[in-house]
């Protein structure tokens, strides 16, 4: 009967767990299709290699990696950097079709440096810099840079015009208060599974008042995610300083996450340099692996906490076998394309009600110690810098060389390249 039990509970954690891959997965690829200008078809392959990219990338941290339950999934950060690039591609006489190549470099450059920080044990010299009120910062503006992607995506913003959808900010706001309040009052499955049932209502709601799109019948049954479907990568020697400065930010969100992670599963903000070096080396090979699949760079997501307080999901068993669900059905483009059509305001407020946890996670880490006049005002420096920046157009910053336009229109790698600057520049007394 346990036995009987145990396998219900094994193969709801892993729904669960593909339907928080699926949702953190889905969203961008449409983004980035639109900043691209690619068609229908495009965007279609986009999801399915970033489907099949996302899956290796969370199976090889839970192999060989920090061997924790967090996912690697695309993120905001190379979100903002391909949003940069495709803005400053004109400017600079480069096709966006080009700019994709010249990405695909980055990745790989980000990719090394993340590997060579692992390998050769340069990221545990780096954990000093990242101090709980970094890590703290980081998450507090991780969640206010995405929390605007995330209710535009709930409003319906983007896909049927610049105006917010009456229905659809209804059907996903109901699905964000059900998430929050089963997630945290409910009891037994109820509350365990609240992520899920509140994705399987809302999609059930949508598809009753909007209707559901029809299945495209041309897709093959099987098809292997294709390498460099962009073309191969383009060398581009401006590329280096923003890898690199790309990859340490990276590594504050490697330390972010797996404090996070350790937090919300053991009740300490603590974690060993060998899971750091690990998690280094192996989001370093993921990057590679999303330059070699032509999709949007994985990053550590620090919400998977999130959603581990929400859930009360500790195993990471059913993670890995979600992993490999995720990877198994890329090869499947009618599956993708029946996934594909989760509405995007519900997918994006099961999202955003994990961001509340994550976004009481990164002030737990600001408050953990005292906030006197120092800290106080490098937090008032950083997030009126860093915040700021995130209310201005890319466009804007045109007229500024590529790797300063890159770092000055990334509101959230600012705030962090400043915030760690100031702490080790102005040391406590």
């Amino acid at each position: 009967m346990n036995s009987v039990k145990d396998l219900q509970n094994s193969t709801l954690e892993t729904l669960q767990w593909f339907i928080f891959l699926l949702a953190s997965s889905i969203a961008l690829p449409i983004v980035i299709g639109s900043v691209y200008d690619m068609s229908l078809h495009e965007v279609s392959g986009l999801m399915q290699r970033t489907f099949f990219v996302v899956g290796i990338a969370c199976f090889l941290q839970g192999l060989i990696g920090h061997r924790l339950p967090i996912v690697d999934g695309p993120a905001g950060i190379w979100i903002s950097t391909f949003t940069v690039y495709a803005a400053t591609a004109v400017e600079s006489g480069r096709s966006l079709g080009e700019t994709l190549q010249v990405l695909q470099t980055a990745m790989i450059l980000t990719g090394l440096f993340l590997v060579i920080f692992g390998l050769f044990h340069l990221s545990q010299k780096m954990l000093s810099i990242f101090t709980p009120l970094v890590t703290g910062s980081f998450l507090f503006m991780l969640t206010i840079q995405l929390s605007g992607t995330f209710l535009q995506g709930m409003m319906g913003i983007g896909e049927k015009g610049s105006v917010a959808q009456l229905d659809a900010t209804l059907i996903s706001f109901f699905v964000f208060f059900f998430v929050l309040l089963f997630s945290i009052l409910g009891k037994g499955p109820l509350k365990n599974y609240a992520i899920l049932i509140g994705i399987g209502l809302g999609w059930v709601i949508y598809a009753i008042v909007h209707g559901q799109a029809s299945a495209d019948t041309s897709l093959p049954v099987i098809q292997i995610p294709e390498a460099f479907a962009w073309g191969l990568p383009v060398w581009d020697i401006s590329m280096i300083p923003i890898a690199f400065i790309t990859a340490i930010i990276l590594l504050s969100n490697i330390v972010a996450s797996l404090g996070a992670a350790n937090q919300t599963m053991k009740g300490k903000n603590s974690f060993t340099p060998e899971e750091m070096n690990k998690g280094s080396y192996t989001l370093g090979i993921n990057q590679g692996l999303s330059a070699l699949f032509s999709s949007v760079a994985v990053v550590t997501l620090a919400s998977s906490s999130g959603f581990m307080e929400l859930t009360g999901q500790r195993r990471k068993r059913p993670f890995m076998y979600a992993a490999i669900l995720l990877m198994l059905i890329a090869f499947f483009p009618p599956i993708v394309a029946f996934l594909s059509k989760i509405p995007s305001p519900v997918a994006n407020a099961a999202l955003l009600a994990t961001f509340v946890q994550l976004m009481g996670i990164g002030l737990w880490n600001i408050v953990s110690e005292k906030l006197d006049q120092r800290r106080l005002t490098i937090l008032g420096i950083t997030f009126l810098t860093g915040i700021g920046l995130m209310f201005i157009p890319a466009s804007a910053f045109v007229g500024l060389p590529g790797f300063a336009q890159n770092l000055v229109s990334n509101g959230l790698l600012m705030g962090t390249v400043m915030i760690i600057l100031l702490e080790q520049l102005w040391k406590d007394k």
